[in-house]
């Protein structure tokens, strides 16, 4: 038998504290995400539902199949810089006629849907995932351009946003544009770089610049309407290739068109039939401590999300403190790697570079379950190869071509970050749990690593230690590392795609599957050289 046991005692004061901090977490999270939620705030919802205008959560909710579920992705975006928490966009996966889609949405009630530094940020993530995931994109425009104050922000680089049009549209990946209000300046070639448009009539205005600019740059006085209007294009330039008459017209109309679109994904769907976890979904509120030092198995966690809870442990005796094997979830394969006592050693990286070859070679995706303190230090580790078997196993997550998907369940410090497949390689999908922390090693390390470092120089120069000062710094630096390391500060700077809700993570790594397998799934047939 592979299912997993459990040793979980949902009764035991230890998991009941471990709820209670986790629920705390995600009752801070929700206030959080309840400013994206807001919007411009009460007043500028008000007025642009004055104006017959529809929310962008609320077109988002039409244009999607009824019941269907939406991944809202990176919903904390801008969180602790000068700009509204959301970034002025929403951004996700829904399902719109049977096929599964990026979609994007201004939100007009902050500043005018206008794009700030992580407005950008923001929109060049959902292309990346509709072009490595081959998902149609549809981006429901309302926007008055560049947020101009922070311009030197966004102009440059800017230019991304109608690059990845049109590679997306060259790779064969449909993308729909449907314009309810402004799309001016550099905004008015998202419909011009798109392979749809849909207009809506007398409210849509696109053009590359408006009556004021146009009078000063030639001197000719022209009206909105005559300008860029959505009669004017459907009747004039040819822009609108659909002309609606109102948002729920505009709204059924790209309903059509991606039905029309006859899109296949080349691989299968979810399986319905699979087999749900044997253990129930909320006790994943109370399996990680407070106190990450504190290890936890985290074949628990396995055990709450793949079908049947039944999983194939690969080297269950060789490196332990790394737990690899296979599984099914939502009836997709999986390689699955998850960090156990946290500090990985030589045989956990050898290990994890073996089953990552493995699953290149089964065309296998992988799931990154983090929890890691980094590579173990000290002179007997040192002389026994960590560099060389660390470097190994970050070879093979970085030539690795299957997709990955990680997730931040606890620690996730130093290079262990990177060997368990971090932002920087590029996952498919990364999201984290409340509890979740990363850093380049614990506050506390960091700290005392400066403070060594500060004490060890005042020695060479002969000069007394202030050991007050000393303490005042560390207190300082740790209370600086605690906060920059917490999952809303990584979050508002899409270092993840989101922070969910640990009883959603199965039904989020199903939805994400489900798009991986929208575009070929194959492994790496070569590798670059392996210091052995």
């Amino acid at each position: 038998m592979t299912t997993l046991p459990t040793h979980l005692d949902p009764a035991g004061p230890e998991y009941h504290a471990n709820r209670a901090a986790m629920l705390d977490k995600l009752t801070a999270l929700d206030a959080e995400h309840a400013k994206a939620l807001a919007g411009g705030g009460p007043k500028y919802l008000e007025r642009h539902r004055s104006r017959g205008k529809l929310p962008a959560r609320e077109r988002i909710e039409l244009l999607v199949d009824p019941g269907s579920p939406f991944l809202e992705l990176s919903p904390l975006a801008a969180w602790g810089s000068d700009y509204p928490v959301g970034a002025a966009l929403v951004t996700g996966i829904g399902v719109i006629e049977g096929t599964e889609c990026v979609i994007t949405a201004n939100d007009p009630t902050v500043r005018g849907g206008a794009s700030n530094p992580w407005t950008l940020r923001k929109a060049l993530r959902a292309n990346e995932i509709a072009l490595h995931n081959r998902l149609p994109l549809v981006s429901l425009v309302e926007s008055g351009g560049a947020d101009l104050p922070s311009q030197k922000e966004i102009f440059i680089p800017g230019g991304a946003l109608f690059r990845d049009l049109t590679r997306l549209s060259a790779a064969g990946v449909p993308t729909v544009a449907v314009v309810f209000g402004n799309s001016t300046a550099g905004g008015a070639y998202v419909p011009g770089m798109s392979d749809h448009t849909v207009l809506v009539r007398e409210r849509a205005k696109v053009f590359l610049g408006g009556p004021p600019l146009v009078k000063m740059a030639t001197g000719e006085d022209a009206d909105d309407e005559s300008l860029g209007g959505a009669e004017m294009h459907a009747r004039v330039s040819g822009l609108a290739d659909h002309l609606a008459e109102d948002e729920h017209d505009a709204l059924r109309i790209t309903r059509r068109i991606v039905h029309r679109l006859h899109w296949r994904k080349t691989g299968p769907d979810p399986d319905p039939t699979a087999a749900p976890p044997k253990y129930a979904e909320e006790e994943l509120l109370g399996l990680v401590p407070g106190d990450l030092k504190v290890p936890f198995d985290p074949r628990e966690v396995i055990a709450r999300i793949v079908d049947g809870s039944d999983f194939d442990e690969f080297k269950p005796r060789y490196g332990p403190s790394l737990v690899t094997g296979w599984a099914e979830l939502h009836g997709y394969p999986v390689g699955i790697l998850a960090n156990a006592q946290g500090v990985l050693f030589s045989e956990e990286s050898q290990k994890a570079a073996q089953f990552i070859q493995l699953a290149n070679q089964r065309d296998r995706p992988l799931l990154f379950l983090h929890n890691t303190t980094g590579y173990m230090v000290g002179q007997a580790y040192e002389q026994g190869g960590i560099i060389k078997h660390g470097a190994m196993m970050i070879n093979a997550v970085s030539n690795s071509k299957v997709p990955h998907l990680s997730v931040l369940v606890g620690a996730s410090y130093g290079a262990g970050h990177y060997g368990m497949c971090g932002r920087a390689y590029e996952p498919r999908f990364l999201f984290a749990w409340p509890s979740a922390k990363s850093a380049v090693m614990g506050p506390q390390q960091l700290a005392g690593v400066l403070s060594i470092v500060a004490r060890q120089s005042a020695a060479a120069k002969g000069m007394p230690y202030d050991e007050e000062a000393d303490a005042t710094i560390r207190a300082m630096v740790e209370q600086q590392i605690e906060a920059e390391s917490l999952p809303v500060f990584l979050s508002g700077r899409l270092y993840d795609d989101g922070v969910i809700d640990p009883r959603d993570t199965r039904t989020v790594l199903g939805i994400c599957l489900s798009a991986i397998h929208s575009a070929p799934v194959e492994g790496a047939r070569g590798y670059g050289v392996f210091r052995m």
